[in-house]
């Protein structure tokens, strides 16, 4: 990706998470850039083809966390390494894009919202992300299992769903609150007493 275009998306993004998609226009998001309108305009057509790269690049490509690269000895070993690499991509993308006003992330919401209207083909990626992160998940609970980690009359695919539903609940709560920060320290909390009452 060439310097000017990633630096339109940071900016860009940043925008969108202050304002709505429609609060913001190209204007501002060529002023932000600090590009002449003729160089913005070469990567980005219109508000709407730019909205949809930032969702591309910030959610689909840096925001999904690849099942395959963690730890997958044991269910114990899986869930530590999943909140870890959360952790690690939260402070990436704080990094990546300069920011530190935890009001933002309050707006994260607002602009998914608003990509599930601007976005063509969003809500059925958002689900196939999702069918992903049960399959994945439900194989590590069903291993687990297999190899006598621990004993639970829960199906596989219901502990998994267990460690999925109440991560997107911390998440929600603590972006809510403007605490994201400690997401990896609840989420662990939570889900090691709940690993110990499936081993009981």
């Amino acid at each position: 990706m060439s310097t000017s275009k990633e630096h339109i998306l940071k900016t860009s993004f940043s925008l969108f998470l202050k304002k709505s998609f429609k609060e913001v226009t190209m204007n501002e998001l060529v002023n932000a850039s600090g590009l002449s309108k003729g160089a913005f305009y070469h990567y980005f057509p219109s508000k709407e083809h730019l909205f949809i790269e930032v969702v591309n690049t910030f959610l689909f490509e840096q925001m999904i966390i690849d099942y395959a690269t963690l730890k997958q000895e044991s269910l114990w070993d899986f869930y530590h390494d999943y909140a870890d690499r959360l952790k690690q991509m939260l402070l990436a993308s704080r990094e990546f894009l300069n920011y530190t006003d935890e009001k933002e992330n309050l707006n994260f919401l607002a602009m998914m919202f608003d990509a599930l209207k601007v976005f063509p083909g969003f809500r059925e990626r958002v689900r196939e992300a999702q069918t992903d992160e049960v399959d994945a998940w439900t194989a590590v609970v069903t291993k687990a299992r297999s190899n006598g980690e621990f004993t639970s009359p829960m199906s596989d695919e219901q502990i998994a769903r267990m460690f999925i539903y109440s991560n997107d609940g911390i998440g929600l709560r603590l972006l809510l609150y403007g605490d994201l920060d400690a997401v990896d320290r609840e989420m662990i909390t939570l889900w090691d007493n709940f690993y110990r009452e499936i081993k009981d």
